[in-house]
């Protein structure tokens, strides 16, 4: 099979829209591969200056369009927004990396696909180390058969020694943090804290909780650790937009917080690919797609 994204577009250009087994109704495809083209020009005045490669950040998209399953079905405004918050963060917008992922899921309220942005455990910790006073960062697992202590109060202890072998089943998680200036804090989860806040996600049952539960467990625990820390004004609105919905893609919807609304994610079947996949834009014409998870990155 060809890896050339605009080859296997013309094997399958003609597959008409799908009938929704769920909701009934034939979904007439918007064409986000030329959306994406036409929002390059955005997509690289929103990009940090250490971060210099749209055609990067529209290559991934164009591939998550073909791999995720229902997400190019999502409204252009969702997807839009979604795109721009990575491209304003810096962050990849594939789960290749880990640093976010763009899951389709089912608005009842307006009775169409939109897309919820979660970002990852690496997006996250990238996002800590831009703060001048961040010093070091670390989230671990705690196996049954680790040697793992801790307490809290004015002389706080975090001790864990992994077991060589046969560790057990995971029982707790914790992240620390040092700072520039000395500082430092820790906090610790168990495996049914975790839980008890998976089960209010709604994608608690697909997307990264299903196919990378430890990091995003690390990823939570790390969440609540950067209640304790200073944060810089990136990871302050990446924490703000995480599992929500921005259908305002202009620079100035980065500052306004987005929607959470109550809706069904839609699960991904295993190696599931795209039924419908768009016209691939001539600029893209012979890029390779994107690295997806397990392959090597060759970029």
């Amino acid at each position: 099979m060809s890896t050339n994204l605009a080859d296997r577009v013309a094997s399958r250009r003609n597959v008409p829209a799908r009938q929704s087994a769920n909701r009934g109704a034939v979904t007439q495809q918007p064409n986000l591969a030329q959306f994406v083209q036409s929002m390059r020009g955005e997509i690289a005045r929103a990009l940090p200056a250490h971060v210099a490669n749209p055609e990067r950040i529209a290559r991934i998209a164009l591939t998550e369009l073909r791999r995720v399953e229902h997400l190019a079905e999502c409204t252009q405004e969702s997807f839009g927004g979604a795109l721009m918050t990575c491209a304003q963060l810096g962050l990849e917008p594939g789960g290749a990396l880990g640093e976010a992922y763009l899951l389709p899921f089912w608005n009842k309220r307006v009775r169409a696909y939109e897309v919820q942005l979660v970002i990852g455990y690496q997006g996250m910790i990238r996002l800590f180390w831009q703060h001048p006073a961040a010093a070091g960062l670390a989230a671990h697992t705690v196996h049954e058969n680790d040697d793992f202590e801790f307490a809290y109060g004015l002389d706080p202890v975090l001790r864990h020694v992994p077991a060589r072998s046969d560790r057990g089943r995971p029982t707790d998680y914790y992240a620390v943090a040092k700072m520039a200036n000395g500082g430092s804090a820790f906090v610790v989860m168990s495996r049914e804290d975790v839980e008890a806040i998976r089960q209010r996600s709604k994608a608690r049952d697909s997307g990264p909780w299903a196919s990378d539960y430890d990091a995003m467990a690390r990823k939570t625990v790390i969440r609540q650790l950067f209640k304790l820390l200073p944060k810089s004004a990136e990871l302050a609105r990446a924490v703000a937009h995480d599992g929500g919905v921005r259908r305002d893609a202009s620079p100035e919807g980065f500052d306004a917080p987005p929607e959470y609304i109550e809706g069904e994610v839609v699960e991904q079947p295993g190696g599931a690919q795209q039924g419908v996949v768009e016209d691939v834009p001539a600029e893209f014409s012979g890029w390779p797609e994107a690295v997806e998870p397990g392959a090597a990155d060759g970029s």
